[in-house]
């Protein structure tokens, strides 16, 4: 009896202390599993669109969405590790591709095999990555000013580098187009950029979820004092992943070429913007040491579905751009709503 009477106590202590309204459970749940919420946002806005215009469920059609996720995606996935360390790399975009010109001028007018182009491709993107780093850990620049300051820089070697030329596809391998090559599955012909892609996203969740650096990763995002007092260099781990993320910038840059038949240096003015939205709704915080790679996929699908589906809408382009900013607000509303989550 006197032990029934301990477990009801227990109970009645136990509902006292958690009085959460059923806000605060929705809220605690998005902040265990942040994919729920791009999940769902992916769902409404297929339903929407195909509802707009039947078109959108078209084979032909969700090739294509298939075909644009995978340069952002794939941009995404290195600006994801920046953010997971409470950082932000506003120099991916011109990252890119100052790399795919560094690889067509490499193989093009350099005479040199393709794979030695994808080589010095692979360099230049890691040694710009380790400059970001760099400023970010020795000259103790914050990274928004850091990679701003990069971003410019990347342009301005880009156009001069390239002297402002396109260089086509003609022009090129086979090997640096090869990204392009199409491969039927069902209806849908996916690429191989695409398989590309969906491969990467499955070494860095790996890498992020099964492995020490990983958790340094998410540790040094959390808290990077706290992670410096338990032992792990912050300062290798933040440099680790700007060239890290120079690597799978690299990557990129190779898809690019391929999906554009070209290599330009006035390509992906829409990469910054993109990439940090596909981040930002995947659930990935803005203040570091939250989020999974998987709802950055997640993310940068429901960024192809919003562009193409309101080009179907007949929505003109610049208002595509607006919608993707408003997205942008509404995702860190959100985030910060989910941080105030009671533990």
């Amino acid at each position: 009896m006197t032990q029934q009477a301990a477990t009801s106590t227990l109970d009645l202590a136990a509902e006292f202390l958690d009085r959460r309204t059923p806000v605060d459970r929705i809220r605690g749940l998005l902040h265990r599993y942040p994919a729920i919420s791009p999940a769902v946002v992916l769902v409404i806005a297929v339903i929407v669109f195909g509802i707009i215009n039947p078109r959108f469920f078209a084979a032909a059609n969700l090739s294509l969405v298939l075909d644009q996720v995978a340069v952002v995606g794939t941009v995404a996935i290195a600006q994801t590790l920046i953010i997971l360390t409470a950082g932000i790399d506003l120099s991916v975009g011109a990252l890119m591709i100052g790399t795919s010109m560094v690889m067509a001028q490499t193989a093009a007018n350099n005479g040199l095999p393709a794979p030695i182009a994808l080589l010095a491709g692979l360099i230049a993107a890691l040694a710009a990555g380790a400059l970001n780093g760099l400023l970010v850990t020795r000259v103790k620049l914050p990274p928004f000013i850091a990679t701003l300051g990069t971003f410019n820089v990347f342009i301005a070697l880009t156009l001069l580098y390239s002297g402002g030329q396109t260089i086509r596809k003609a022009d090129m391998p086979e090997l640096l187009t090869w990204t392009a090559t199409a491969l039927p599955l069902g209806d849908v012909r996916l690429t191989v950029g695409v398989i590309i892609m969906l491969a990467l996203y499955l070494v860095v969740a790996y890498v992020l979820g099964r492995t020490a650096w990983g958790r340094h990763v998410y540790a040094v995002g959390d808290d990077a004092e706290a992670a410096r007092l338990a032992g792990i260099s912050t300062k290798k781990v933040l440099m680790s992943v700007y060239v890290a993320a120079g690597a799978v910038l690299a990557v990129a840059a190779w898809i690019q070429i391929g999906r554009s038949g070209a290599a330009s240096p006035n390509a992906g003015a829409d990469l910054n913007l993109d990439s940090i939205t596909a981040v930002v709704i995947g659930g990935t915080s803005l203040f570091g040491g939250r989020g999974i790679i998987w709802g950055t996929l997640l993310g940068a699908i429901i960024v192809g579905v919003f562009r193409n589906g309101l080009f179907l809408a007949g929505v003109d382009g610049l208002y595509q751009t607006l919608a993707i900013g408003i997205l942008v607000i509404v995702a860190v509303a959100i985030d910060q709503w989910i941080r105030k989550v009671r533990k």
